[in-house]
C-alpha cells in the first residue's frame, strides 16, 4: 500500500466564489499554498498527493509549472477530488461538463483516481428517488473517468445523502462507481468503518484515512478508528493501492501530517517511503 495526502489541511476547505453563480466554477478549494503544501508533504514522507479539483484547475494553464512542483518534491498525483450536487437535472450536464474538464486536465498531469463527493440534501428533505438520480449521475461520472484512463470513486460525507450507512445501502446497488470509504465521515455519520470496508472491499481501489473522536477529525493516533483492523481488512483482500490521509484542518498542517506518518510506521504492508 502507498502513502499520499490530502492538500487540503493548507487553508482549510472553502469552495470557488463564482460557483454560487456559475455551476461551470463550482470547485472545491483549498485556502491555501499549495506549493507549501507539496513541500510539507514530501518532508513528512509521503509518496503522493490528493488535490482539490479548485486548486488543480488554477494551473490549467501552468502545466509546466505544476509538473515541476511534483518533479522537485518526487510526488506523485493520486487524485484529484470533485464533486456535484448530482439530483437536478436543469443542471446535471454542466456539473458534468465541469468534472469532464477536471479528469482531462488531472490525466494530462500523471493522476490516478477521480474522486467524487456529493449528492445535494434537498431543502424539504431527501426523495426516494434522489438515490436513483444520484446513481445514475455517478454513472455518467464512471464513463467520464475511463475516458481519461481515470478510476472513478465516491467518496461519501456529512451533509450530503449519503452519510448515514443505511444511505450508502441504498446508493451502492444503483451505480457501478467504486467507493473510496473516507473512515471518519463514515464512523461520523452512525457507521462502522470496518465494516464498511469488509462490505465493500470488492469495489474499493482508493481508500482516504483520517481520525475522529468526540465529534472532531483528528491526526491518525489520536481519536478511535480502529485502523489496525482496517489494514488487515485491506490485505485480506489484496489490497496495493493508495491510502491517502485527509484531515480538514490542523493548526500546523506539516505537523499534522507527520503526525498520523509516524502512526503509520507500526503497519507492515504500508509504504515506508
Amino acid at each position: 500500500m502507498k502513502l499520499g495526502y490530502q492538500t487540503n489541511t493548507w487553508g482549510g476547505v472553502v469552495g470557488h466564489p463564482a460557483g454560487v453563480t456559475s455551476v461551470k466554477d463550482l470547485y472545491y478549494l483549498a485556502n491555501g499554498s499549495t506549493e507549501e503544501a507539496l513541500k510539507d508533504i514530501a518532508a513528512t514522507g509521503y509518496a503522493g498527493f490528493e488535490i482539490f479539483d479548485g486548486n488543480l484547475m488554477q494551473y490549467k494553464y501552468k502545466k509546466e509549472q505544476f509538473l515541476k512542483l511534483m518533479a522537485d518534491h518526487s510526488l506523485s498525483l493520486v487524485g484529484v477530488y470533485t464533486g456535484g450536487n448530482f439530483i437536478f437535472p436543469d443542471i446535471l450536464e454542466e456539473e458534468l461538463l465541469k468534472i469532464e474538464s477536471v479528469a482531462a486536465f488531472a490525466s494530462e498531469v500523471g493522476a490516478e483516481h477521480l474522486v467524487v463527493g456529493g449528492g445535494a440534501v434537498r431543502t424539504n428533505g431527501i426523495l426516494e428517488s434522489d438515490y436513483e438520480a444520484l446513481g445514475n449521475a455517478l454513472n455518467k461520472v464512471v464513463e467520464i473517468a475511463e475516458k481519461y484512463n481515470l478510476i472513478a470513486s465516491y467518496h461519501p460525507h456529512l451533509g450530503t445523502n449519503v452519510q448515514a450507512p443505511e444511505q450508502l445501502d441504498k446508493l451502492m446497488p444503483l451505480t457501478t462507481i467504486n467507493l473510496c470509504p473516507d473512515t471518519a465521515h463514515i464512523e461520523a455519520g452512525g457507521g462502522d468503518p470496518v465494516a464498511v470496508i469488509r462490505k465493500y472491499v470488492d469495489r474499493i481501489k482508493y481508500v482516504h484515512f483520517k481520525d475522529y473522536a468526540n465529534g472532531e477529525f483528528l491526526p491518525l493516533g489520536e481519536g478511535h478508528q480502529k485502523f489496525d483492523e482496517m489494514v488487515k481488512a485491506l490485505e485480506e483482500a489484496n489490497y496495493k493501492g493508495w491510502i491517502t490521509v485527509e484531515l480538514d484542518s490542523y493548526p500546523d498542517p506539516k505537523q499534522g501530517a507527520k503526525i498520523s506518518r509516524d502512526y503509520l510506521t507500526q503497519f507492515e504492508k504500508v509504504n515506508q517511503a
